[in-house]
């Protein structure tokens, strides 16, 4: 029971800590630059997100990790990295954007399910089974989901918006 709470505690206080950094740091940047610009910085962080992997490879997990929670979290987490990537190399066009939808929807997706999934096969209360993939639910996870909800904030805004926070960039 310890080990499942001192979890929860690390993915509580992630969620907190890269809240801070977004509403400090990262969201005064990004809310005054057109929606394409501030895309960019955030496909590019979850083009790391091969990281996911991790999770099938042993000796980095323990052998007993459900592979019912491993499989869908790599190649979910891949799927992401890739569309992230061909989102950044297609931004510029309508199809980029759309992209970028297929991006946030899959991988906010791909993220809440591998909580379901953690939760199902008793992941979540034998946090041990990751490993050293560990650090993958206590400190990636809750900035892959903050960031998603700014690419969501991002999409629904109109680069029109941009104008009432400062000048607006060129494309």
């Amino acid at each position: 029971m310890l080990a499942q709470a001192l979890f929860g505690i690390s993915v509580v206080f992630s969620f907190i800590a890269w809240g801070l950094v977004v509403r400090l740091y990262i969201w005064p940047v990004l809310r005054d630059q057109q929606r394409r610009h501030a895309l960019l910085p955030i496909l590019v962080l979850h083009s790391f997100r091969f990281i996911g992997l991790a999770f099938l490879i042993p000796g980095v997990v323990s052998p007993q990790l459900p592979m019912a929670f491993a499989r869908p979290a790599a190649f979910g987490d891949l799927v992401t990295a890739v569309l992230a990537l061909a989102a950044i190399l297609t931004l510029r066009s309508k199809a980029g954007i759309i992209l970028v939808w297929a991006f946030n929807l899959v991988g906010t997706a791909d993220l809440l399910n591998a909580f379901y999934q953690g939760n199902r096969t008793a992941v979540g209360s034998d946090p041990g089974l990751q490993g050293a993939a560990y650090f993958i639910p206590t400190v990636l996870v809750p900035l892959l989901l903050i960031t998603h909800g700014l690419v969501f904030r991002l999409l629904f805004r109109r680069d029109a918006a941009v104008e009432s926070h400062g000048t607006q960039l060129s494309a």
